[in-house]
């Protein structure tokens, strides 16, 4: 059956097809959002036709390879435009844009730092979607609608996997919130909080029904913006790591960190993660080097936004030729899977967590987890954690030191782990994301 066959028919498909955004997925290096949104995508293949939305720089093209290239490609780049045409893109956005059907191709190779291409059936792309539809919102409060281009079936759901000024026309819109934290701690982020909260209101107004990935934000969604609870569906996420990097023999791993990163097996602590304020590195950082304890501390993760403090400390040490804290910007994913297998512990004592991906990531490969009792954090760490007030840099370190020197406690807690990090496998996600569908009236194959 030729492409153009299959988008007449699939309509009529056993499988109902669902089309999540592509907006996070772009990135080159991925992020917290694109990871669920690439497990999301993984999920939906139970029962349902998985698809994407992308909305990339360049214009469409009569070559079919050509426009699956411009949306492998990652995000537009920045370009010069005209400012007349600049406003009259922006001023005709608010009234609609309209997606095309891409078909996929292994002909195109995805970059791998941002997870190589997701697992979709059908890929939708609508140039500068998500740029112009943000400047439409900032210049004139608008959303924009999308409407999927006639003769292709259209989705039968747009799964919006974080808040966004657009919606899709003529299907049922879901929308993704993974926390407050631009209301809830405003200080640790750069965004303008008044122009945050109006857009989470207006994205949140039009959809058809949000889905949480924690009882916390379902709280703070009630409590901060007035949403009716019935409204509003806890999945969780999944923890997801491909078994061969997972279940790797250990004497390779051991090999591998020694021989790459000059660390023992065992030998290290590790933070890994986005560095900006509510991840609170600047304490675990002052915490570890007033614990004393001998092993390294490991820091894998690049510059963000209003880390003057982190950077300071770190800039002092390597002034100093203090080696005890080792930071890496990037890491490829195989490479940071053995780092934290190697782990003695992982260090997540953050400030505030929608859901808190990294403990379950460090739970699934047996490494011991420090982490807070703030946000999300109690209910993803459950009793397989050890607890520190992450506002106190003592409790931190009494925790370090304790992690440390407890080789009880460390087998304790990966014994924990693993069994309750089984809560948030796939089959489960994949349970508890077809049964919203079904609620909603969208019933899997």
């Amino acid at each position: 059956m030729s492409f153009e066959d299959l988008l007449k028919t699939s309509a009529k498909a056993a499988r109902p097809s669902v089309c999540i955004d592509g907006f996070n997925l772009a990135l080159p290096k991925g992020s917290g959002i694109a990871t669920y949104g690439r497990n999301l995508a993984h999920a939906l293949r139970v029962g349902f036709s998985p698809q994407a939305l992308y909305g990339p720089a360049s214009k469409r093209s009569d070559d079919p390879l050509a426009n699956l290239a411009a949306i492998a490609d990652g995000p537009p780049p920045r370009h010069r435009i005209n400012k007349n045409e600049r406003w009259r893109r922006t001023l005709t956005s608010r009234f609609g844009r309209t997606a095309f059907a891409v078909e996929p191709s292994d002909q195109v190779i995805w970059p791998a730092a941002g997870g190589g291409r997701p697992s979709v059936d059908l890929f939708w792309s609508c140039p500068n979607l998500f740029t112009l539809a943000n400047r439409a919102f900032d210049k004139y409060g608008s959303l924009t609608p999308v409407s999927f281009e006639k003769g292709t079936a259209p989705p039968a759901v747009m799964h919006w996997t974080c808040p966004l000024p657009i919606y899709a026309r003529d299907v049922l819109n879901i929308v993704t919130v993974h926390d407050l934290i631009p209301l809830r701690l405003p200080h640790t982020t750069v965004d303008d909080s008044t122009a945050y909260a109006t857009r989470l209101r207006r994205s949140l107004d039009r959809a058809d029904h949000i889905v949480v990935v924690s009882e916390q934000t379902k709280r703070d969604l009630v409590e901060w913006m007035h949403i009716d609870e019935h409204r509003i569906t806890n999945t969780y996420q999944a923890v997801s790591i491909p078994p061969a990097l997972a279940g790797r023999d250990e004497n390779l791993v051991v090999a591998e960190i020694e021989g790459v990163l000059g660390l023992e097996w065992k030998g290290y602590f590790l933070y890994f993660g986005a560095v900006e304020p509510k991840k609170n590195l600047a304490r675990i950082i002052e915490a570890y080097l007033a614990s004393g304890v001998t092993a390294p501390l490991v820091i894998v993760g690049g510059r963000g936004w209003l880390d003057d403090d982190e950077n300071n400390l770190l800039a002092n040490l390597s002034a100093r030729g203090d080696d005890r804290v080792r930071r890496f910007d990037y890491m490829p994913f195989n490479l940071l899977i053995s780092l934290i297998r190697g782990a003695r512990g992982v260090l997540f004592p953050s400030l505030y967590e929608g859901f808190g991906l990294p403990v379950l990531e460090a739970m699934l490969l047996g490494t011991p987890v420090l982490t807070s009792r703030l946000g999300s954090l109690p209910e993803v760490a459950g009793d397989a954690a050890l607890f520190v007030d992450a506002y106190d840099v003592d409790s931190i370190k009494a925790g370090i030191q304790l992690l440390d020197a407890d080789e009880t406690l460390r087998s304790e807690l990966s014994e924990k782990g693993a069994q309750h990090v089984s809560r948030f496998d796939m089959a489960s996600y994949q349970t508890r994301v077809a049964d919203l569908y079904q609620r909603l009236g969208i019933c899997s194959a």
